[in-house]
C-alpha cells in the first residue's frame, strides 16, 4: 500500500492539493494509512469519521433526508460524504467511503462487503461501488486500498494547477 500512497502523495504535492477523507465503514483507517509517511502534513489536510448517520450530518454537512429516503449505504451518500469533506476542509481532494463491513448488517439488496466510495477532485464529483468478499477486517482493507487506488486515477487524469 505505501507505493500507491507515495505515489498519491507526489501526486498531491505536485499540484500544490491538500486531501481529506470521509469515512464509514473504515473508521479512520484511510486517513491513518496516508499519514503513515513522513511528511503527510503537506498534502493530507484532515480526515472525517463519521460512522454514524448524525455524525455525516452534523460534520460533512449530508442531508439527513437522503440518508433516510436512501440509507446510509448508497450513491448519494457517498457523494455527499465526498464533497462535504472538501467544504469543511482545506482539500481539492476527497475520498468517502461507506459501506457494510459485516459480519452482520448486510440486507439482499446491500449484502455484507458492499461499499461506496465517493471522490470529489478539483470539483469533479464521481461514485463507484464495490463488493469485496471475506471477513470485516478484510473487507476495511479492500477499501482502504481502492479507495487510495481510485484516488490515484482520478488525480491521473486531473490537470495539475495553473
Amino acid at each position: 500500500m505505501s507505493d500507491t500512497t507515495q505515489r498519491l502523495a507526489a501526486l498531491l504535492q505536485d499540484r500544490g492539493w491538500m486531501l481529506a477523507t470521509a469515512e464509514s465503514c473504515t473508521g479512520g483507517l484511510i486517513a491513518a494509512a496516508c499519514t503513515e509517511l513522513a511528511g503527510s502534513s503537506n498534502w493530507f489536510d484532515c480526515g472525517f469519521v463519521t460512522y454514524s448517520n448524525e455524525a455525516k450530518a452534523g460534520m460533512l454537512g449530508v442531508d439527513a433526508a437522503l440518508i433516510e429516503s436512501h440509507g446510509a449505504v448508497s450513491e448519494v451518500v457517498a457523494r455527499a460524504m465526498a464533497f462535504g469533506a472538501v467544504r469543511h476542509s482545506r482539500a481539492r481532494a476527497s475520498v468517502a467511503v461507506t459501506g457494510i463491513a459485516g459480519p452482520g448488517g448486510g440486507s439482499k439488496d446491500k449484502p455484507v462487503g458492499t461499499v461506496w466510495f465517493g471522490y470529489m477532485v478539483d470539483g469533479v464529483l464521481s461514485s463507484e461501488t464495490v463488493r469485496f468478499d471475506g471477513d470485516r477486517a478484510a473487507v476495511r482493507g479492500a477499501t482502504v486500498q481502492h479507495a487510495l487506488t481510485g484516488l490515484l486515477l482520478r488525480l491521473g487524469n486531473a490537470q495539475p494547477a495553473a
